[in-house]
């Protein structure tokens, strides 16, 4: 049955009159009339009677009142479970190495008062998935760092980071101001698992793939073995600033390409809150995110202690 028959239908029942239900329409009668008789002949009975003062229903029509409304509000209901759950959509933001987090707080804030419906949760990859979850699926954008193989993404740099080497407190290199990549080599590091991305376990170790240190899996097993195991490694300047850890040093880091903050998401899945989320980052880290250069600050200086989950590089 035709809806908006039914809705007419309704009107003239409780109206008592084809005019007065017209009027409440906002529709000419001609066109009320087409409808009730379109909808009897669907039915195939009359549904009313005209009278002198109007028109009243009939038998028909008395049983099937109680029906249309119960069909118009269910409609209603549909309706506005439909728009609701629109209205409430969540993007899945990953990230990797803490990238881009600094911005976060300014873009929500940007994103509630434009789209309050809308809701962005966060996804941490492993440090085995630089795309942050894209490739699988599991998210829609990802804050993430270059080099990685970035093939079926679109990639906007948002910024740079400097890097920094993570050292026991006690090594003789904590204590300098700055020292140069070329320093670390031949030092057991900790390295990245078998099987993640090439340029990224190159990016991340600087150095000969059979440098001797343990395999991690997380951030947090890179400072354990900082700590534990003797070992360096690279990390973000962020995470000194980030999370205090006592035994642990953070030295800028010369000689080795920053690290590139972008914005990831796949080149086939357009979708308007998706842009809407990445315009929000961007403009967030364009007017100054605290960390990223052209929006950042600068490195940690020595021996500054700190680190801790979503600050090495593919936190999990």
């Amino acid at each position: 049955m035709d809806l908006r028959a039914l809705r007419c239908f309704v009107a003239v029942a409780e109206e008592g009159h084809f005019g007065r239900a017209a009027l409440r329409l906002h529709l000419a009668q001609p066109p009320l009339s087409r409808r009730i008789r379109d909808l009897e002949a669907d039915l195939g009975c009359r549904l009313f009677e005209r009278i002198p003062t109007g028109a009243r229903l009939t038998r028909a029509g008395e049983v099937l009142l109680p029906e249309a409304r119960d069909l118009l509000a269910r409609a209603e209901r549909a309706r506005e479970l439909v728009r609701a759950a629109e209205s409430v959509r969540e993007i899945l933001l990953g990230t990797v190495a803490g990238a881009g987090l600094d911005a976060g707080p300014a873009a929500l804030a940007v994103l509630r008062s434009t789209r309050p419906g809308l809701r962005v949760r966060l996804h941490e990859a492993p440090m085995t998935d630089p795309t942050g979850g894209l490739r699988e699926r599991r998210v829609d954008l990802a804050l993430t760092r270059l080099p990685f193989d970035t093939s079926g993404l679109t990639i906007r740099q948002l910024g740079t980071e400097l890097l920094v080497a993570a050292l026991p407190a006690g090594d003789p290199l904590a204590a300098r101001p700055r020292l140069h990549v070329s320093e670390l080599a031949g030092r057991p590091r900790f390295r990245l698992p078998a099987g993640t991305d090439a340029r990224w376990r190159t990016y991340w170790l600087a150095g000969d793939e059979d440098t001797p240190g343990p395999v991690v899996t997380s951030a947090e097993e890179c400072l354990h073995a900082v700590l534990w195991d003797g070992v360096t490694g690279l990390l973000p300047a962020g995470a000194a600033r980030r999370h205090a850890r006592p035994g642990i040093a953070f030295v800028p880091v010369d000689g080795h390409p920053p690290s590139r903050v972008v914005l990831a998401r796949r080149a086939d899945a357009p979708d308007p809150l998706v842009d809407a989320v990445a315009a929000a980052l961007v403009d967030a880290h364009v007017t100054g995110a605290d960390g990223v250069r052209g929006g950042m600050g600068p490195g940690p200086g020595p021996g500054t202690a700190s680190a801790g989950p979503g600050s090495g590089p593919g936190s999990s």
